[in-house]
């Protein structure tokens, strides 16, 4: 179920960011008077296909990976002579340029939508607050205490710990400082912290800014109560429940949820007595906890059960909601935000100053997908909206045959006053696909990795 899932989630993906990406090409070229062929999302044998008035035909195809969109073009076969106005070829540059820029452009467009619409909808988000702050850490010697709420960083406001982590991540790789404002709950005045990075995250295969600072974000206490039940598991046949709160195990006392698992995992195969409450009821159930094998392969317990989540204090809650002009302003400064961090962190890749590791294939985009879908409407927007921006990102690199090598073509032309020869463009495509094919091996092994 949980495959289906993933895989479900990762077609949903692809097909609204392909399609958006396509329509943008299309949309663009329609309005330059270009006949459109074929419009296709995935490649490989048509599932579904219709024609519009104008004979355009649509396809949806086996392989939801990519799409295009076919253009009347001389270039690729003979054009009627009636119809050789409306071939790609015969427009302009200006016209050619922003028929191929239109795709990109359309997946910040959406990003810009979706981050407009989670601002104008409102979330609630948790604050800031540190939890704990680890001895010796360059938070630590920062001057970073428990209980300090960070307002900013580098005078960027953090209402909540997306803001704070995208902050940092954006020194990944640097030997630097960042300036953190912070106010204690205890106290009514703000300080300014000055935290020293050396080589922040370089090299880390899943970068993790907050352990890297000593920081760990503060969470309300999780009591033993569990949440969901997985079917067929180890709880649910030895009749446990969601909302049954564990209070030993084995007559020992466990006052917390990390006590709970850490019992289950040292004791896999091991049948266990669990005393429990359960509507005002004391209760004794025997569990025998299977195994689960750990990515550092190490084999541990698990009865298959979820915790209950415990409610956020609504003092330590951030309310983010903003009317529609506002709305629209934030959605595009964040857009603005993650198109940089994304292009900055693709240079520092390049120069090494962090790991190519870092990179994500489909396998890593539909794992994420498939979480975020589970995690609520708001994460999977917010996912969508930044692995639109990334598509965008990675389609305007100057790579020939990436949207990018042909608007840097395009360039040429304009300045040259004539186009880039055939055979010079034919040989730079063959290093191009030579280059994004290695890049797309190199994810994928990274994905594999992962697994």
């Amino acid at each position: 179920m949980d495959l289906l899932h993933t895989v479900f989630s990762l077609i949903i993906t692809l097909g609204i960011l392909i399609t958006f990406h396509e329509f943008g090409h299309f949309w663009v070229a329609r309005r330059c008077g270009v006949k459109v062929l074929r419009f296709s999302v995935g490649f490989g044998k048509p599932l579904l296909r219709w024609h519009d008035k104008q004979g355009t035909e649509y396809v949806i195809a086996a392989l939801p990976l990519g799409g295009y969109v076919k253009m009347l073009d001389e270039r690729e076969g003979n054009v009627p002579e009636a119809l050789a106005d409306q071939s790609f070829n015969s427009k302009s540059v200006g016209q050619r340029f922003a028929i191929v820029a239109a795709g990109p452009l359309a997946n910040f467009l959406l990003a810009i939508v979706a981050y407009w619409f989670i601002f104008i909808v409102g979330t609630q988000v948790p604050a800031p607050l540190v939890g704990q702050v680890e001895i010796g850490s360059p938070a630590a010697l920062a001057g970073l205490r428990q209980g300090d709420e960070i307002l900013s960083v580098n005078g960027n406001a953090t209402p909540s710990w997306q803001e704070v982590g995208l902050g940092l991540l954006a020194r990944m790789g640097e030997t630097t400082q960042v300036t953190l404002n912070v106010q204690n709950e205890q106290d009514s005045y703000q300080r300014e912290l000055s935290v020293q990075l050396t080589q922040f995250l370089a090299g880390q295969e899943q970068p993790d800014p907050f352990g890297t600072l000593g920081i760990n974000p503060w969470r309300p206490e999780v009591a033993p109560v569990l949440g969901a039940i997985q079917a067929s598991g180890a709880a649910e046949e030895a009749g446990l429940q969601a909302g049954d709160k564990i209070t030993a195990v084995n007559n020992l006392p466990i006052n917390s949820w990390a006590a709970l698992v850490e019992q289950l995992q040292t004791n896999a195969n091991t049948e266990l007595y669990l005393t429990l409450e359960r509507n005002q009821q004391t209760l004794q159930l025997a569990v025998t906890p299977g195994v689960r094998l750990l990515d550092d392969g190490r084999e541990v317990g698990f009865i298959g059960a979820g915790v209950q989540m415990p409610e956020w204090p609504a003092e330590l809650l951030r309310e983010q909601r903003f009317g529609p002009i506002d709305s629209l302003l934030r959605a595009s400064q964040k857009t603005l935000d993650m198109s940089w961090l994304t292009l900055n962190s693709i240079g520092k890749m390049v120069t090494g100053l962090i790991s190519p590791q870092n990179l994500s294939g489909p396998i890593t985009i539909a794992r994420v997908a498939s979480d975020s879908a589970r995690s609520g409407w708001e994460s999977y927007i917010s996912f969508l909206a930044y692995v639109s921006i990334s598509l965008g990102i990675l389609n305007l690199l100057p790579i020939p045959v990436l949207d990018g090598g042909h608007l840097l073509f395009y360039a040429i032309e304009a300045i040259r006053r004539k186009p880039v020869a055939e055979a010079v463009q034919e040989a730079a495509t063959r290093v191009g696909v030579l280059m994004l094919g290695s890049l797309m091996l190199l994810a994928f092994y990274f994905d594999l990795l992962r697994l």
